[in-house]
């Protein structure tokens, strides 16, 4: 299924999302920012029974930030514009999400990419993969969430870091730093891997869709607030389908055959 300058399978529950405009390395501009957008709005749909997102890039790149070329971001005028009505709403759809998110990282994951890449609950990347907070090399600053995420990932120091001195930080580092989940030794079984992932992700129960929620909260809820935020998840959790059907095959010694209701 194509969108504009991004295509979008979907097989046994999982969406696998593709930024394809492999030419400017998945560059996003005004077209691909639409593309993604229509494509999220179809995976968000009830009738497309979809379970769990999987997010990677064509070619030799995840996604290499904004298209300068091409999104009016010369323009010093339109860049909060551009952040406000195209990707605020677009990052905040994929944090809202009631399923799970995998990133498989094939390459660069740089500027605006590099929030892309880590809004997945599970962040794949291949040796061949980097991250890359290119803003100061352009006379910029971070965005996509950037000054948010990164601290509470990986610390004051490390972010700061990323951000002023403006470096690659390859896959393997990242790894180490706490940033990604998994590394894979290229991009073939990077996306095995991912795959293999969302797979079982989709084939999960509802709760994942709370888990992840709960987890986002976190950041911004008082201790006694997560507590509530517990009960009143796992009072819902309980009334799911799935949660009895997870109980009776615990019960009868059996694998679970969860719906995602």
């Amino acid at each position: 299924m194509e969108f504009n300058r991004v295509s979008l399978d979907i097989e046994e529950g999982v969406a696998t999302l593709t930024f394809n405009d492999p030419e400017v390395l998945n560059a996003i501009g005004p077209a691909m920012l639409s593309g993604i957008h229509d494509a999220l709005r179809y995976i968000q749909s009830p009738k497309n029974h979809v379970r769990c997102l999987l997010i990677t890039g064509a070619g030799r790149g995840f996604c290499s930030g904004a298209n300068l070329a091409g999104d009016g971001s010369n323009d010093e005028s339109s860049v909060g514009s551009s952040l406000r009505s195209g990707y605020h709403p677009l990052l905040l759809s994929l944090r809202d999400l009631d399923i799970p998110i995998v990133t498989a990282v094939n390459g660069a994951a740089a500027g605006v990419g590099m929030s892309f890449a880590l809004i997945g609950d599970i962040v794949c990347a291949s040796k061949k993969g980097f991250f890359l907070q290119a803003f100061a090399n352009i006379g910029l600053v971070p965005d996509g969430g950037s000054t948010f995420m990164l601290p509470r990932l990986i610390g004051w120091s490390r972010a700061v870091e990323l951000s002023l001195l403006a470096e690659r930080l390859p896959a393997e580092k990242a790894l180490e730093w706490g940033l990604i989940n998994r590394v894979y030794d290229d991009n073939e079984s990077l996306m095995s891997g991912a795959e293999e992932i969302a797979r079982k992700l989709g084939a999960g129960p509802k709760s994942l869709g709370m888990i992840r929620k709960m987890y986002w909260d976190t950041w911004h809820n008082a201790y006694e607030q997560q507590l509530d935020l517990e009960a009143r998840m796992q009072e819902s959790a309980g009334a799911t389908k799935d949660s009895a059907e997870g109980r009776a095959a615990f019960l009868e010694k059996r694998q679970p055959n969860f719906k995602g209701a």
